[in-house]
C-alpha cells in the first residue's frame, strides 16, 4: 500500500466514475462463461509499433504492446488512479522529499533473472538520459537501492504529484535489467517482467506475444484492476496483425481471420450490426484530438501565425470527418478535478477566417509555406489535416501537405524534424490522468522553448500541497498553451472497436487495449 495518507491523495485528479468510463458493450458476456487455457488471440490492429523502447514511447501502437511485456513501481488502475504494481510498499518522509519502495520479491524478468533494486535503479538512471519526458525527474537529488528489495528516491524539493508522475502509462516509468542501462534509445533488449515476452516480430507484417509461463503476478489483488491488480494469460499468444485499411480490418473479422480490431469508422461497424456475434465496443474517455503547431519552424515560429490558424479552425466540419467525438474546448474532462469550465474557453472553434487573415497581416505573413503534415495509417488524422487545409486556404494561407507513414509522422512530432509546421495527433492517457501528464507533450510536441508562463505555472503547480492552488496552477498552464496556440483543441474521441463474442471472452473496455484475463472460447 502507499503507506503516507496525504500521498495516497495526491493528484486523484480524475474521480472518474461508470458515467465517464462509458464503454457501451452489449449484449454482456455470459457469467458462466469460464476462462479457458491456451490458443492464439488474433487481434487486427492499424499498425505495428515503431519502437518497443518504452523510455521513449508516446505512440498508442507501441503503447498497446509495451504494456503487456513490461511493468512499473506503480500504475493506473480501472479509475486511472495510483496504485502500486511491482512495489509492494511505498513510504512517504514526512518532508515529501524521500520516498521509499518495498519491492514484491521473486519477480522474474524474461530472460529468467530475478528483478532486485539494482535494476530499478538503472531503470531510472537510463530514463534520466535517454528519455524525452526525462525533465520530469529534475527534482531528483539521487537514487539508492541499499538492500536488493528497496528503492529510494531522494527529492532536492517538494513535488506534490511525484507518484502520480510515476504512474504515467505514456514513457512509462517500467523496469528494464540494469543490463540495459548503457543502450541508446530504441536500443533496448526486448525484455520485461510482463504477463507476455516478445516472440515474433515482424516489420510491416506482425508481431506476436507469447505468455510468460515464470511471470509472478500480484497476488494482493482477486484478478485485474485496470493496468493493476492481478494478470493472468489465458491464451498461449497474441498476434498482432498490422492492418493500415479499416475495410480490410471489417474483412479480417467477417471471416474470422481475427477475434478483434482496433478502431474503424462507425460507418463500417455498422455494417455489422446483422451479426449478433460482432459486438460494437465504444469507449468514452478515449482520446482528445488537436493540431499540433510547430513552434520553432517558420512562419509558425510566430504567434500571431499560430493564432491566425487557429481562428480559422473550424471543428462541425472536421468532426464529421474523424468518426465518433464529442464537442469539448478544454484539455481536460469535465468530470475531472481540474477542469476550468468556461474559464479556459474562448479559443475552441473560432471558424473566423476573416480574423486569420488580419493577424496574418500583422504577422507580415508573404504566402510562406504552411506544410500540414500527416499520415495514411489514421484515417481520421489524414481527413482532418485535408479539411484543415481547405481552412487555412480560405483564410489566405499557403498550405502544402505532407503525406507520410504514422511511425515517420509520429518520430517527427517528437523530434521536431521532418519540416512540418501543422500535425495532428491524438492525446489519450493526458486529459485523464492530469496537469502532470500534460507536461511532456505540452512541451515536447510543439516544441516549446523559454515561455516562463508555462514554466513558473508548472512550479507552482508541483510545490503547491492544496487541490485549489494546484487547480489554479493548471488553468494558466492551459489557456497559455491555448492562447498561444502551440496546440489547437478538436474534439474528444470515443474509440469504436468490434470484438467476435462468439470466440472471445472476459474482455474489458478500457482506454487502452490489453489483453490479460481474455481468453478464447
Amino acid at each position: 500500500m502507499i503507506a503516507n495518507r496525504r500521498l495516497q491523495r495526491i493528484g486523484r485528479v480524475m474521480t472518474l466514475g461508470a458515467a465517464l468510463l462509458a464503454a457501451t458493450m452489449a449484449p454482456a458476456i455470459a457469467a458462466d462463461d469460464a476462462p479457458k487455457q491456451g490458443g492464439t488471440l488474433v487481434y487486427a490492429s492499424l499498425s505495428g509499433p515503431g519502437t518497443l523502447d518504452p523510455q521513449v514511447a508516446a505512440s498508442m501502437v507501441d503503447l498497446e504492446v509495451i504494456h503487456h511485456l513490461y511493468e512499473g513501481l506503480v500504475t493506473i488502475d480501472g479509475t486511472y488512479n495510483t496504485k502500486p504494481l511491482l512495489a509492494r510498499e511505498i513510504k512517504v518522509s514526512d518532508d515529501q522529499k524521500t520516498y521509499t519502495f518495498l519491492l514484491r520479491k521473486g519477480v522474474k524478468f524474461h530472460n529468467g533473472k530475478v528483478m532486485t533494486s539494482d535494476d530499478v535503479k538503472a531503470t531510472f538512471e537510463r530514463y534520466a538520459r535517454v528519455s524525452p519526458n526525462k525533465s520530469v525527474l529534475e527534482d531528483v537529488e539521487s537514487y539508492e537501492a541499499p538492500d536488493p528489495d528497496t528503492f529510494v528516491i531522494r527529492l532536492k524539493k517538494v513535488n506534490s504529484a511525484f507518484l502520480d508522475v510515476l504512474k504515467t502509462p505514456v514513457y512509462p516509468f517500467v523496469i528494464l535489467p540494469a543490463e540495459q542501462k548503457d543502450k541508446p534509445a530504441r536500443g533496448i533488449d526486448v525484455i520485461g517482467t510482463g504477463v507476455f515476452k516478445l516472440g515474433q516480430w515482424v516489420k510491416d507484417s506482425h508481431l506476436v506475444l507469447q505468455r510468460f509461463d515464470d511471470y509472478v503476478p500480484d497476488d494482493r489483488a482477486d484478478g485485474p484492476d485496470g493496468f493493476a491488480g492481478k494478470r493472468t494469460a489465458y491464451v498461449d499468444a497474441v498476434r498482432f496483425n498490422f492492418v493500415p485499411e479499416a475495410n480490410a480490418r471489417v474483412a479480417a473479422l467477417q471471416t474470422g481471420e481475427a477475434v478483434f480490431t482496433s478502431t474503424i469508422p462507425p460507418e463500417l461497424a455498422a455494417r455489422l450490426k446483422g451479426q449478433k456475434h460482432l459486438q460494437e465496443v465504444t469507449v468514452y474517455p478515449y482520446c482528445q484530438q488537436y493540431f499540433i503547431l510547430h513552434s520553432q519552424q517558420a512562419p509558425t515560429d510566430q504567434p500571431l501565425v499560430r493564432q491566425a490558424i487557429r481562428e480559422a479552425v473550424h471543428v462541425d466540419d472536421i468532426m464529421k470527418v474523424i468518426g465518433a467525438s464529442r464537442k469539448n474546448h478544454s484539455m481536460v474532462y469535465p468530470d475531472g478535478a481540474y477542469y476550468g469550465g468556461e474559464a479556459t474557453n474562448g479559443h475552441y472553434d473560432r471558424n473566423d477566417p476573416k480574423k486569420a487573415g488580419e493577424l496574418l497581416k500583422q504577422a507580415g505573413y508573404n504566402n510562406e509555406p504552411i506544410v500540414l503534415q500527416t499520415n495514411n495509417n489514421y484515417d481520421y488524422m489524414r481527413d482532418s489535416i485535408l479539411v484543415l487545409s481547405e481552412q487555412l486556404k480560405a483564410a489566405g494561407m499557403n498550405v502544402k501537405i505532407d503525406m507520410t507513414d504514422w511511425t515517420t509522422n509520429a518520430s517527427n512530432l517528437q523530434t521536431g524534424k521532418g519540416n512540418w509546421n501543422v500535425s495532428t495527433t491524438s492525446f489519450c492517457s493526458n486529459p485523464i490522468l492530469g496537469p502532470q501528464q500534460w507536461q511532456a507533450m505540452i512541451y515536447n510536441f510543439p516544441h516549446v522553448k523559454d515561455d516562463k508562463v508555462l514554466d513558473d505555472a508548472y512550479d507552482t503547480f508541483y510545490k503547491t500541497a492544496d487541490q485549489e492552488g494546484r487547480k489554479q496552477a493548471w488553468l494558466t498552464i492551459e489557456q497559455r498553451v491555448l492562447d498561444q496556440a502551440y496546440m489547437i483543441k478538436v474534439a474528444d474521441r470515443g474509440n469504436v472497436q468490434v470484438l467476435n463474442t462468439r470466440k472471445v471472452g472476459g474482455f474489458e473496455p478500457y482506454y487502452m487495449n490489453h489483453f490479460w484475463n481474455v481468453w478464447l472460447k
